[in-house]
């Protein structure tokens, strides 16, 4: 089922992306020969009007085949001879908007199913106010101090608080506040605190000290950060107000965090456990699919995020790589000599692969490991 899942989403992705490119290049009057699903061999194929649309044996991918895209070093006029449809023929700007537009529509694609998720609701941070209108509501841990009595006893980030005992006393519930409360008031007794983890139910001992709070350093408390976490639905509007704020926000995550990879990976000290390759994303999906649409939307959303921000990359048979080289030749006013193109077109594909290979096969080391 996972595996079916993530070809459903890859299928998805894949069709968005290779859309952009498409509608674009139809506006600016270019003509597309090849709308495929998928790499060749060629499975099966229909043409409607100028454009054949086909689904090949290779699922990883897709793409949009325009004419005259792929003769680099050719002049406008060569084309314009030719056929007025010609990707070359066009100008740079226009060029530049069809290589663009499939990230354009992956980013877009990741804020309807991010502002989806919201309305749909996933679990958030939720105000005091919020919590009797939110379902599925859970006090999580969301900070561990080091060396305090929560550290020593073992609390992690996203522990789910659901009981805490004190001699005769007990607590129990999602609120925050009260959880506080409780605690300070225990001064200095050892507490049985249940949590649940990985959804094992678990029973961690910690007594709260004095001190441990800098702001009120008279007040006994563990070392935690503790926040109510519930699914409340936004309303369509509020939903996309926070949806367009949370895409930019992971996308400048995942631009910082890509950039940081790069850098590690080109001094050999990358660590290939940031990132996933097919079967860790297959698994990723899975898991998400079983915790309910919301989390399914927004998982799907930060890899069509990733996706966007991946061909951006200036690497050679990547969006980026063909944005570089339009760019170099509307500055330099001439075109790219065929030879040297495809010579940096041949390095940057050989890269992609050798990269691919490498991620996979850490997917399943880590699945058999």
């Amino acid at each position: 089922m996972d595996v079916l899942i993530f070809i459903v989403v890859l299928i998805i992705l894949i069709l968005v992306h290779e859309a952009g490119h498409f509608f674009v290049a139809k506006m600016v009057g270019m003509r597309v020969d090849e709308f495929g699903l998928g790499y060749p061999p060629r499975l099966w194929g229909i043409k409607f009007g100028e454009t054949e649309y086909t689904i090949n044996a290779l699922p990883f991918g897709g793409f949009v085949r325009i004419y005259g895209e792929d003769d680099v070093g050719k002049t406008k006029v060569e084309h314009t001879a030719r056929a007025r449809g010609a990707f070359i023929s066009k100008p740079r700007l226009s060029q530049a908007l069809v290589l663009f537009a499939g990230v354009s529509m992956n980013m877009i694609l990741a804020w309807v199913l991010i502002t989806g998720a919201l309305v749909i609701g996933t679990p958030r941070g939720l105000t005091p106010a919020e919590v009797s209108q939110a379902h599925n509501v859970s006090l999580v841990v969301g900070q561990v101090l080091s060396n305090s009595p929560a550290s020593h006893a073992g609390f992690l980030p996203g522990d789910i608080i659901t009981t805490a005992q004190d001699g005769p006393h007990s607590w129990s519930g999602a609120n925050q506040k009260t959880f506080i409360t409780f605690v300070a008031e225990d001064i200095g007794t050892p507490m049985r605190i249940s949590i649940i983890r990985n959804n094992k139910n678990l029973t961690l001992t910690a007594t709260p000290v004095n001190g441990v709070v800098p702001s009120d350093p008279s007040r006994y408390a563990l070392g935690i950060g503790i926040s109510t976490i519930g699914i409340l639905p936004l309303s369509l509007t509020a939903a996309i107000s926070a949806g367009t704020v949370l895409t930019w926000e992971i996308t400048r995550a995942t631009a910082v965090g890509l950039a940081h990879f790069l850098v590690r990976a080109v001094t050999l000290s990358a660590n290939l456990s940031q990132i996933s390759g097919p079967i860790g994303i297959a698994g990723a999906v899975g898991a998400a699919a079983t915790h309910g649409m919301s989390s399914l939307f927004a998982l799907v959303a930060v890899i069509s995020i990733n996706l966007a921000i991946i061909n951006l990359i200036p690497i050679p048979a990547l969006d980026g790589g063909r944005l570089f080289f339009v760019l170099i030749e509307a500055v330099t006013r001439r075109s790219i000599k065929p030879r040297i193109a495809q010579a940096i077109n041949v390095v940057g594909f050989a890269l992609i692969i050798i990269l691919m290979v490498v991620v996979t096969a850490h997917d399943i080391y880590r699945l058999i490991g």
